[in-house]
């Protein structure tokens, strides 16, 4: 027995050889006969492994290796599967210490019984009164220990783990938790995606759709393209639907397309030709995929690839699966792409840019109106209604750039289905266009980066708050309507982390202190209140 590709390179050459052969080829068998193959063999490994093996786990073995475990072939995979969820299941039944310790105390309540009784046949009444009492207690102690004794059966439970461990995915995301998942997976996003509804949702029905296995199973389990201005979360939700599915944030291959603007550039992704340098390393995509098969794909910039490289995408996003230069396809089905573009930006741009001055002119009303209340020029309740006042301003300012936005929306997909071929349109998704990131978005992503500090800080027992007007500041500095939310990572480093770890760093600030950070005269203040 061998395979094609070792038949033709040794057996096939030789003519002499090859004709006191009859080839057989023997083809994959389907996921029904493997469950019967796996019937076949369950005697068998439940005799060597010394375990009991239920249906549900026979099923399992076969469901999940046919569906993540790409790379092999049924009934090989199932039953190297099955093997190993026995041999584990094995392992964990041997003796723990409390199980000697149940043990111990089962042979002592013997004991005493066999002493009970002797003295009941000698008539010693104080004796057996003394034992009896010590049996109460005994058989107390023995109630109260869980058996944990019980039948070993490997179950669909057990499948998964193993399954899990090969490809990186966690188990609850292969068992019928996931269902429950997926029905609230905008919730679940929406914990780290600020705003940006209809992109939340949109991706969510995708990708519901091809886990209930309503979309074509050949096909990659979500293919968008993600449209809009800098710093508004295209990536982050990148990042966020791979830490969803596949229970990691890293697991995301990011590929920067401005790389692949020549034709010969092709070779990047699925490795050079035999013969040329780096044949033998495989290639950027396809290499990274095989090894990982499991992640979201995301091509920075598309627009910037030559024509080519865009008919190499056509094959993943109709048949979910790529030949490499040495040979080998690649499966895509479980990966997610993701295609970000810039096409279009400088109408979005634009809108921004009309609405920059109005939105400055509201920040500067606001500071000068806090300034005069500092001074003692106005009063406290003046402060409250000119603030109520100019955030009824900005809020009508941010309405209308939305209203904007989606009438420059239908000419950016415009512009997209100008440039792009039908053929590749036609293929993905959804395409996505990214609003703009109104105040209130910008605190709650403060509130979310903050969270993040503070868990960094879990170990010395730290914690940083921030008033709304530190909040306030740190928006004014850190977010340009033109670069989105991405500049408040670096004002937050270098204003609020910077100070925090000097703090630290010179003892003012200890092992459980609460930090409030807020404002005054335009500067961040750092108080202590415990040791205030």
């Amino acid at each position: 027995a061998t395979t094609p590709d070792e038949y033709r390179r040794y057996i096939e050459k030789d003519s002499a050889l090859e004709r006191r052969f009859q080839p057989i080829w023997v083809e994959e068998p389907s996921p029904e006969m493997t469950v019967d193959i796996l019937r076949g063999l369950k005697e068998k490994y439940e005799s060597h492994h010394g375990v009991k093996i239920s249906d549900d786990a026979l099923e399992a073995a076969v469901k999940l290796t046919h569906r993540y475990l790409q790379g092999r072939r049924l009934p090989d995979k199932a039953i190297d599967v099955l093997d190993q969820a026995c041999a584990r299941k094995k392992i964990r039944s041997y003796p723990t210490s409390e199980d000697r310790e149940r043990e111990e105390l089962e042979a002592q309540v013997k004991e005493l019984e066999e002493k009970v009784k002797k003295a009941e046949e000698e008539g010693n009444l104080k004796e057996w009164e003394r034992l009896n009492s010590e049996l109460t207690k005994k058989k107390r102690e023995l109630l109260s220990r869980k058996d944990r004794k019980e039948d070993i059966e490997v179950k669909a439970e057990d499948i998964a783990e193993i399954v899990a461990d090969m490809t990186g995915i966690p188990v609850s995301k292969m068992m019928e938790e996931e269902k429950d998942r997926l029905l609230r997976m905008e919730e679940e996003l929406h914990r780290r995606i600020i705003g940006q509804d209809e992109a939340v949702k949109v991706v969510s029905e995708a990708i519901r759709r091809s886990r209930a296995g309503v979309s074509d199973p050949r096909r990659p389990l979500g293919t968008f393209l993600f449209l809009g201005p800098t710093g508004v979360g295209k990536t982050e939700l990148a990042r966020s639907l791979a830490e969803f599915l596949f229970g990691d944030e890293d697991a995301i291959l990011r590929l920067d397309m401005s790389e692949f603007k020549e034709e010969h550039s092709i070779a990047k992704l699925i490795g050079a030709p035999p013969g040329y340098v780096g044949y033998e390393e495989g290639g950027k995509l396809t290499e990274a995929v095989r090894r990982r098969p499991y992640q979201v794909i995301l091509l920075d910039e598309i627009e910037k690839a030559h024509p080519r490289v865009f008919d190499l995408f056509l094959q993943v996003f109709d048949d979910g699966r790529l030949t490499d230069s040495q040979g080998r396809t690649v499966s895509f089905r479980n990966t997610v792409i993701i295609m970000t573009s810039n096409i279009g930006s400088e109408y979005l741009r634009e809108v921004m840019d009309r609405f920059k001055d109005r939105m400055d002119e509201v920040e500067r009303a606001l500071k000068t109106v806090r300034e005069k209340f500092e001074k003692g020029e106005i009063s406290e309740d003046v402060l409250k209604a000119e603030e109520e006042r100019l955030g009824r301003r900005r809020k009508e300012i941010e309405e209308e750039i939305k209203r904007e936005y989606e009438k420059v929306r239908e000419k950016v997909l415009e512009i997209v289905r100008g440039y792009f071929r039908p053929e590749f349109l036609n293929r993905i998704d959804e395409i996505v266009v990214f609003h703009p990131l109104s105040k209130e978005e910008i605190f709650k992503i403060l509130d979310i980066l903050i969270e993040r500090l503070n868990r960094r800080l879990e170990d010395q027992k730290i914690k940083v708050t921030l008033t709304d007007r530190a909040k306030e500041l740190l928006s004014r500095k850190g977010f340009d309507p033109l670069m989105g939310a991405r500049p408040l990572r670096r004002v937050i480093q270098k204003e609020i982390e910077t100070e925090l770890s000097s703090l630290i760093l010179k003892g003012d600030v200890k092992e459980g202190d609460e930090v409030v950070v807020d404002e005054k005269d335009g500067k961040f203040e750092f108080k202590v209140p415990k040791r205030a």
